[in-house]
């Protein structure tokens, strides 16, 4: 059977069923349908399509080292890191030899980082991911305002470095450190109406 000889033969009987305007009127929907699908593309097409799962075979892994009890800290737990402890000052042995080497910018993010795990360990603000130092900076200071100043020094050092790509300089390193001393006085004092 030839295709024109099909194409006459299925319109035909296409023209028994319904009638010809309202099978135009089908066949334009189906290609506005079509035509919409094909422009928004991205939008309607899953990003991850099923896959199939085959079974992994499993590789010979090392032996396990383990630990003897009586060593570590105490039995089944974690040392927690003391509360009053010496100010941290923003340091960390990552931030102070990437200062040595002359990596100012990428010392100061970690001497934020750290600005930032001490309010998280004092549950200053809670750590979610995605949230920018603005926002960071925002929360902690609504709920102990005195570390607000330090705080938005700080996020405004950092992001002259990091966004505004400013070069650093080891008076960026040298502030940063007071900064964080200085928070870490604020998060130390006494807060009035604070429940201990």
């Amino acid at each position: 059977m030839s295709l024109s000889r099909w194409w006459t033969e299925t319109t035909a009987a296409l023209g028994d069923h319904l009638p010809l305007p309202l099978a135009a009127l089908l066949l334009l929907l189906t290609a506005g349908l079509v035509a919409l699908g094909w422009y928004h593309h991205p939008a309607w097409v899953p990003r991850r399509l099923p896959r199939l799962r085959l079974p992994r075979l499993r590789r010979a892994r090392p032996p396990r080292l383990r630990r003897h009890r009586g060593t570590g800290p105490a039995a089944g737990g974690t040392a927690a890191p003391a509360p009053d402890a010496a100010p941290p000052d923003g340091t960390g042995p990552l931030a102070d030899q990437l200062a040595a080497q002359g990596r100012y910018a990428e010392a100061v993010r970690e001497r934020l980082r750290g600005m930032l795990g001490e309010l998280v360990a004092r549950r200053v603000v809670e750590q979610r991911p995605g949230m920018t130092v603005a926002e960071l900076t925002s929360a902690a200071t609504a709920r102990r305002p005195p570390v607000g100043p330090p705080l938005a020094a700080a996020a405004g050092i950092f992001s002259d470095l990091w966004y505004a790509q400013r070069p650093a300089a080891a008076e960026h390193d040298r502030r940063m450190r007071e900064l964080a001393a200085e928070l870490h006085r604020a998060l130390a004092a006494p807060q009035g109406g604070e429940r201990t």
